[in-house]
């Protein structure tokens, strides 16, 4: 079984970065800078802001054939499993940045395909997150590395003049498992993924989303079916996984007894995880949970979602039935 949770790492200046790039305000120039020292100015009047009729056209540093970049203050990463940034870009707009891009590319250096999901933050010099974003790549092949940009379309008001981007996180999901949220209906006939979440005083509530997105009826009668994985996708042990919210918390219709449910082609259900991220004083146990491998049920294809849970010293995960939604 393989799951795995999303996290940021701090690297110090001599981590292995991609690119960073300087922008200033409309109408003055926009610098790339490498480690080697090399420079790349575009002002305004350069060939790829010439005709422009705003503040500038995109302007894109390009990195040297050797060496990499340092983000400046030396925190976060540009490279991390298997995913690397190459190259930063945006566009000066009425004094602003709209938007702001990051090059990265995708290896995969399993022996299977993989959907990776990235984080992105945007940051300034001094580590400031600006702005996040995130990206999915689906079935990417064995030793197949696929490059793509990242964008956000805006950053707060007065940006600083110089912008960076880092990775924040990495999941990795077998592709014959990963979520199908959109596109052609799955060979399993069923659509499972993660829903919204809720958090209050230390108290987490996901949901799980199921759609019957076949010709024919889907029947489920009672609980999801859960295995939970650690960042390298291997079983956690130690986590009792309840029916219904046990004494971890009341909350209205989750310890409701399960009905048979039947989903009509484009019909839907779902169900609840619940959990407290409580950590004992003077314990240092803390189980977190990036990858959960969820059954719809017993032999239904499985799906591997990132719930992301953060168990603290609890050992304790709660699951709803499934319930049929509410027509709109």
């Amino acid at each position: 079984m393989r799951h795995g949770r999303m996290r940021t790492t701090s690297l110090g200046l001599s981590a292995v970065l991609a690119g960073l790039l300087l922008l200033s305000a409309c109408g003055s120039e926009g610098v790339a800078v490498w480690s080697d020292g090399s420079r790349r100015t575009q002002g305004p009047d350069s060939a790829e802001r010439r005709g422009d009729p705003e503040c500038g056209a995109p302007s894109t540093g390009t990195p040297p054939t050797s060496g990499t970049s340092v983000l400046p203050g030396g925190s976060g990463d540009l490279e991390k499993d298997g995913v690397e940034i190459t190259g930063l870009g945006g566009r000066a707009r009425n004094c602003g940045l709209s938007p702001f891009s990051a090059e990265f590319q995708v290896t995969n250096h399993e022996t299977e395909p993989f959907t990776y999901t990235v984080t992105f933050t945007f940051v300034s010099r001094s580590g400031q997150v600006l702005a996040g974003a995130e990206q999915t790549v689906p079935a990417v092949e064995p030793g197949q590395t696929v490059r793509r940009t990242v964008a956000v379309d805006e950053l707060p008001p007065k940006v600083p003049p110089t912008v960076g981007a880092r990775i924040a996180k990495v999941r990795r999901v077998p592709a014959d498992e990963a979520p199908a949220p959109a596109g052609p209906c799955p060979p399993s006939g069923i659509r499972v993924t993660l829903g919204n979440g809720d958090a209050a005083m230390g108290l987490r509530v996901v949901g799980l989303h199921l759609e019957n997105c076949s010709t024919r009826a889907y029947h489920i009668n009672g609980y999801p079916q859960l295995q939970l994985l650690d960042e390298d996708r291997q079983p956690v042990t130690g986590v009792e996984i309840l029916h219904g919210g046990g004494d971890i918390s009341t909350v209205t219709g989750f310890d409701d007894p399960p009905q048979p449910v039947t989903l009509k082609p484009g019909q839907s259900a779902s169900a609840g995880l619940m959990w407290r991220n409580t950590v004992a004083a003077g314990v240092d146990a803390s189980v977190n949970v990036p990858y959960v491998r969820v059954n719809a049920k017993a032999g239904a294809r499985p799906v591997m979602v990132t719930p992301e849970l953060d168990l603290g010293t609890t050992g304790k995960l709660g699951v709803s039935p499934w319930k049929k939604d509410e027509a709109p």
